[in-house]
């Protein structure tokens, strides 16, 4: 950690689980700020911890960079403007996730069904119980 309250990339990326190489491109997307030391290195408020995670969990939903600069100013500054600009691409959002979820749900049902068949099988042809799920 550098000064009080504030840390360089290195101890940015090891507190979030991110790449260096990520939070570089969060910065050069405009999705997270630094500060420059008076060495020239990225110095990263507290506040970053939370934003990179939330950065990583709208990425892993499958967010573009697009889309999550989008939303970030209703996460920065809720106000009636902004919030009304980001409405609709919320709700898309949100909409394609719960498909997803639907989807990820329905397969996972369909691998439990495999599971049962494979293991009753199992005991049947081969005398005893399968590995354990």
């Amino acid at each position: 950690m550098g000064e009080r309250g504030h840390m360089r990339i290195g101890d940015l990326a090891a507190r979030t689980g991110a790449s260096v190489r990520s939070l570089r491109y969060y910065e050069q997307q405009g999705l997270l700020r630094a500060r420059r030391s008076p060495r020239a290195q990225r110095v990263y408020d507290e506040d970053a911890v939370d934003r990179v995670r939330l950065l990583k969990r709208l990425y892993g939903a499958g967010l573009t960079s697009a889309v999550i600069a989008t939303l970030l100013p209703c996460v920065d500054a809720p106000s009636e403007q902004t919030t009304r600009a980001t409405i609709a691409v919320m709700r898309r959002e949100r909409d394609r996730i719960g498909e997803q979820i639907a989807q990820l749900a329905a397969t996972r049902e369909q691998l439990s069904s495999l599971i049962e068949i494979a293991s009753s099988f199992h005991d049947e042809q081969l005398g005893g119980p399968a590995v354990a799920s």
